[in-house]
């Protein structure tokens, strides 16, 4: 038995499920219109019991119209971009890596800033951010194929020219846009919120979530080998490059679906794939299932307190960076030297 499968079998992702539940039933009794948890139970329970109804109609209302689609979206989104930066850090082999390294988030950016000042709907925003992300990371991708060089590397370099030209769009629409209305709207956008998310936005991006995590959770044993060197990873029998445009297509659906409806949300790829290896250890075949988890339960706890900080909402950007990046810096002095 190799070191991966001791580690794998002192792991377990129960305390992982455990933590969601109770966080996403939490969820429902905080806002401006307070339901205690007994309510709630009742509540869901008279979905599938003929119990005698006690509460007022708006209570169902508040928690099946206007928070239960924002609580799944905030575990679907935090499931998303933690997954992508798992399996990116595994494999461009370096924990410094977030899901935006291709540019799909700034192609997100482009088509919702540019849906924007054209004063789409809220479906046009959504649907030109989905589009222009993938086109991002597809532009990334064909043209690293063009040239002959260590392919991982050229990935990174690419991802960077091409995310930067597409910020270098976002911030010519800002400065055409109109200053009283375009210009506040791209720049909330840009900081990411769930405020606005219906049920119909679920129906959208889950699809795509769900065929970008299937395969990746399906093949997560075969990342501890992408992990390796590209000649030790041929040597074991992984087609690498086949693997790479899995992960790489995988990542980029789900990633450019939850910056879609959710804006840009950043440091959630970054830190909770180091807090997942710090709680199950770096075999993916627990990995990447801890990370999922851990992820869905983050957002929803982030957007829990954007919600109910202020009277006026926090963007969720704001509050992933300020939370974000200090344990980030933890991390690095905890565990820079490993």
């Amino acid at each position: 038995m190799n070191l991966l499968d001791r580690e794998s079998k002192k792991a377990s992702i129960y305390p992982f499920v455990i933590l969601l539940v109770a966080i996403f039933l939490i969820s429902f009794t905080i806002g401006r219109y307070p339901i205690d948890i007994v309510t709630l139970l009742r509540v869901f329970l008279s979905k599938i019991f003929p119990l005698e109804k006690t509460w007022d109609a708006t209570i169902e209302t508040v928690i099946f119209q206007v928070r239960l689609p924002r609580i799944i979206g905030a575990a679907l989104v935090g499931l998303a971009l933690s997954l992508s930066g798992v399996v990116y850090q595994g494999m461009f082999k370096n924990s410094l890596v977030s899901p935006d390294i291709l540019g799909v988030s700034a192609g997100s950016a482009f088509g919702a800033a540019l849906a924007i000042y054209f004063s789409f709907s809220t479906t046009g925003i959504q649907l030109f951010a989905f589009i222009f992300g993938i086109v991002a990371v597809a532009l990334v991708y064909f043209i690293s194929q063009k040239i002959k060089a260590d392919p991982i590397m050229v990935l990174v370099i690419m991802g960077i020219l091409i995310g930067s030209l597409f910020n270098s769009f976002v911030s010519l629409i800002k400065y055409l846009a109109d200053t009283e209305d375009k210009l506040p709207a791209i720049t909330f956008w840009l900081m990411g919120s769930l405020s606005g998310l219906m049920a119909k936005d679920l129906k959208a991006i889950s699809i795509p979530i769900l065929l970008g995590a299937v395969p990746l959770f399906l093949l997560r044993w075969r990342l501890n080998v992408l992990t390796l060197s590209e000649e030790e990873a041929k040597c074991l029998g992984l087609d690498t490059g086949k693997i790479r445009l899995i992960v790489i297509i995988s990542s980029t659906l789900m990633t450019a679906a939850a910056v879609s409806v959710s804006g840009i949300i950043g440091w959630i790829g970054l830190v909770i794939p180091h807090l997942g290896r710090i709680l199950v250890g770096p075999d993916y075949r627990v990995l990447i299932p801890a990370t999922m988890l851990l992820g869905s339960s983050y957002l929803l706890l982030i957007d829990n307190i954007a919600r109910s900080l202020t009277t006026v909402e926090v963007p969720l950007g704001i509050l992933t960076s300020l939370i974000g990046a200090p344990f980030f810096i933890f991390l690095l002095l905890k565990r820079g030297r490993s």
